[in-house]
Parts: structure tokens; C-alpha cells; sequence
């Protein structure tokens, strides 16, 4: 579990296409410093995930790490909250394939 000494951030994972790799998406509000109205930021970073247990819609709690790559300095601490996966059966005709 983390230590004080580190720094966390909870995202949402965009993209599992690389190899024990994921990119969050990490969403920050802040106050505007002059017009006092929340303004939201998006942030993405690359997140070593060791199991490959991640998919897209995950929300996951990223932990600062030693650097893995160039760009990858954080590693997945614990998925929070699974995406819902949906299975359509699509028919063959409905596609323009040939009918049976």
C-alpha cells in the first residue's frame, strides 16, 4: 500500500494496447485563480501494469514509481472499480454477409 512519500492519482484507463502498458486518463478540477469558475484538466500518463489485468473504462489508483521507460513513471496500485464489458452477437446478414 502506499506511503506518505508517494504520490497517487486515480484515472481511468483509455488505452491497453501496449504490452504491460496503460494509458490513464487522470481528470483534475481546479478553481480558475481569477474568474473563480472549475475548470477541468485531463491528464494522461503511461502506467506499468505487471499482470495485464487493466481493460478500457477501468478506474484504476496509479502509484509513483522509479522510471520503467522514457515516458512511464507511474504503475498500477489497484484497479478501484471495473468497466462493464458488453457481448452483442452481431448476425452475418446484417453485416452484408452471405445468408445460410
Amino acid at each position: 500500500m502506499p506511503r506518505g512519500k508517494y504520490k497517487t492519482k486515480i484515472g481511468t484507463v483509455i488505452s491497453d494496447k501496449m504490452d504491460k502498458t496503460v494509458v490513464v486518463d487522470v481528470v483534475q478540477i481546479k478553481k480558475d485563480p481569477a474568474y473563480k469558475k472549475a475548470v477541468k484538466r485531463n491528464t494522461k500518463f503511461k502506467a506499468h501494469d505487471e499482470r495485464e489485468e487493466c481493460k478500457i473504462g477501468d478506474k484504476v489508483l496509479l502509484l509513483e514509481t522509479r522510471p520503467y521507460s522514457k515516458t512511464k513513471r507511474w504503475r498500477v496500485s489497484k484497479i478501484l472499480e471495473r468497466a462493464i464489458q458488453l457481448e452483442i452477437d452481431v448476425d452475418a446478414d446484417i453485416l452484408g454477409g452471405k445468408p445460410e
